[in-house]
């Protein structure tokens, strides 16, 4: 069995199509079809239903596609392994951050004591989204204000915060140290959009104070959430230590909320299954001194 046969039916089965893998992966239509041929014999059973150019998986093509995909991934993460063997400061981290105004200087602070390590920054709204990139090892860690939890993920809690309100500077609330929630109902909040995880949670915030929140703006961005509030359009809520600098902003103010106790908390997950570099394990245990500062 080939190699490159076994990625040729890969490609095939996640495009359904024949001369869209061929395409992607730069080789003729006859040489795919004749390769895909090849492995079904000398597998002795077809692994696609056909219609035309157009292809789908059958019961035989889809308990095969996982086995594959699985050797694959451990080469994935011997080529890993080996790499790490050049020492701890010249791998790869992959990373999931969300908590956009803290990343940078926890990037810029561990680069700097390791600068020939590569850090690779995914984007991931949900948590259903982190989970499966941890589960499926497409990344080593993700730092998040929402628990991850799943049969192979580890989560180790590096601070606990209370949300606050943050408001414009000339805002009647910004004379205040603190309120309760319920005071503000009638105000308009500017919030990420309902499919975010912290959206749900500081919803249910809302409903423990008795009311649903009026959203004046859903945004996907929480740097143009914090310039509406800037700019006297609303207010929002934050966990202070996430906004890093900016929760010093001299147009905003932060309002400790009394009722109910609105607490998050910070960790770093990853898959204790998935292989760390030496690279990896310094950058979590940096992150658990970073925190520890903060």
């Amino acid at each position: 069995m080939e190699f490159l046969q076994l990625k040729y039916f890969q490609a095939v089965a996640r495009l359904e199509h024949i001369t869209k893998a061929a395409k992607e992966l730069n080789v003729s239509q006859p040489s795919l079809s004749n390769a895909i041929g090849r492995l079904e014999k000398r597998l002795g059973v077809p692994l696609f239903v056909r219609q035309g150019r157009q292809v789908k998986l059958n019961a035989f093509g889809k308990t095969y596609l996982r086995r594959v995909e699985q050797a694959f991934l451990e080469l994935e993460e011997g080529e890993r392994e080996l790499a790490d063997m050049a020492g701890p400061d010249h791998g790869i981290v992959s990373i999931s951050v969300t908590l956009p105004y803290v990343l940078p200087t926890l990037l810029k602070d561990f680069l700097t004591a390791h600068p020939h390590v590569r850090i690779i920054q995914h984007q991931l709204g949900s948590v259903l989204e982190m989970k499966m990139k941890l589960a499926n090892a497409d990344i080593d860690f993700c730092v998040s204000s929402t628990p991850i939890s799943g049969p192979d993920i580890e989560w180790l809690t590096l601070a606990e915060e209370e949300l606050c309100l943050t408001v414009p500077r000339r805002h009647r609330f910004a004379g205040r140290e603190r309120i309760a929630l319920a005071e503000a109902a009638d105000e308009p909040f500017i919030a990420l959009s309902p499919r975010s995880n912290f959206r749900e949670i500081t919803d249910s915030f809302c409903r423990q104070a008795g009311f649903e929140p009026h959203v004046a703006f859903e945004l996907e961005e929480v740097s143009a959430i914090q310039t509406l509030v800037e700019m006297g359009l609303g207010i929002t809520f934050t966990l202070p230590l996430s906004l890093g600098n900016r929760a010093s902003s001299p147009d905003t103010v932060q309002v400790k909320i009394a009722e109910p106790v609105c607490r998050r908390t910070f960790g770093i997950a990853w898959n204790k299954k998935h292989y760390l570099s030496e690279a990896a394990v310094h950058f979590r245990q940096f992150a658990i001194q970073f925190f520890g500062k903060l």
